[in-house]
């Protein structure tokens, strides 16, 4: 399925140990992938290969709770400030000054946070249907259908039952969920078996929803600074989870922002549109 020189490893951050693919030449400018729920470092398969041939060096670590990296327990080990540390220390451990950031759904989330909060670490920022976590309550506010959208994440704050649902029957919720959201043959069986096998490790799930249940009980910082590395956001239009104006309302936190839509695609864009969203990361992450 991918190429042969995709390697793994794992990396220890002082006390936590992150699962990695690694693929690209070393002396290639380091981008960091950053996968969403329920995903891990496999949700790049579509890019890993194109970006690597471009010329990129790129890190792929499955997130802390995710995949074969560790599951801290309790759910301040998964605030927002601790997730973007990550990528920090991810970078740090590679003796890397300076990354890309590549981040789709909550790995877009983290990478706003790292250039709002870390900007002489980030080279270029590439979002793929996630907004700045700064816009996000005041859009709700303002928009009554983003509620309604996001009322699952709701769900994810009570205690044990959504644990249960979304394993029960080798995470048959969670697959249906997938397909639902996605256009019609974005995710066959067989790529559903493959984030099953990880959705049922021992706490994986309990995990994963931690990183909701900290975002909406624990505080954090309620204005944070602008982008200021160059910013391309891309924006599948048919996400069912995210209206089109949370993209808007990230770029006026970018300094230097541009909006790139996919009328066709869904909250999946890098599933649904693979030739067009490496070609767009492409140019952009290659440009000087």
């Amino acid at each position: 399925m991918l190429e042969p020189a995709v390697s793994h490893r794992h990396i220890d951050l002082r006390g936590l140990r992150l699962h990695v693919a690694e693929a690209g030449p070393a002396d290639g400018a380091p981008t960091i992938l950053l996968h969403g729920f329920p995903e891990f470092w496999f949700g790049w398969r579509h890019q890993i290969e194109p970006l690597a041939r471009s010329g990129l060096r790129l890190l792929i670590p499955d997130q802390r709770g995710y995949g074969l990296s560790d599951r801290p327990k309790g759910i301040a080990a998964y605030h927002l400030d601790r997730l973007a540390q990550d990528v920090i220390a991810l970078a740090d451990a590679c003796g890397l000054a300076r990354v890309n950031l590549v981040g789709h759904d909550w790995g877009g989330l983290v990478a706003f946070w790292v250039a709002s909060f870390h900007p002489e670490r980030v080279g270029r920022l590439a979002v793929l249907n996630a907004c700045h976590p700064g816009v996000f309550g005041p859009y709700l506010r303002r928009h009554p259908g983003q509620a309604l959208r996001s009322a699952y994440a709701g769900f994810f704050q009570l205690p044990l039952l959504p644990e249960r649902l979304l394993t029960a029957r080798r995470g048959r919720l969670l697959r249906a969920l997938m397909r639902g959201s996605s256009r019609p043959g974005t995710f066959s069986e067989a790529d559903l078996d493959v984030y099953a096998r990880e959705w049922l490790r021992p706490g994986a799930v309990t995990a994963m929803l931690s990183w909701y249940r900290a975002l909406a009980r624990l505080p954090r910082a309620r204005h944070p600074p602008k982008i200021s590395a160059p910013t391309l956001i891309l924006w599948g239009e048919r996400d069912q989870a995210l209206q089109t104006g949370l993209a808007e309302a990230s770029l006026a936190l970018c300094e230097r922002g541009r909006l790139q839509r996919f009328p066709q695609a869904t909250h999946w864009v890098q599933h649904d549109a693979p030739e067009a969203v490496n070609a767009a990361l492409i140019d952009f992450l290659r440009s000087s």
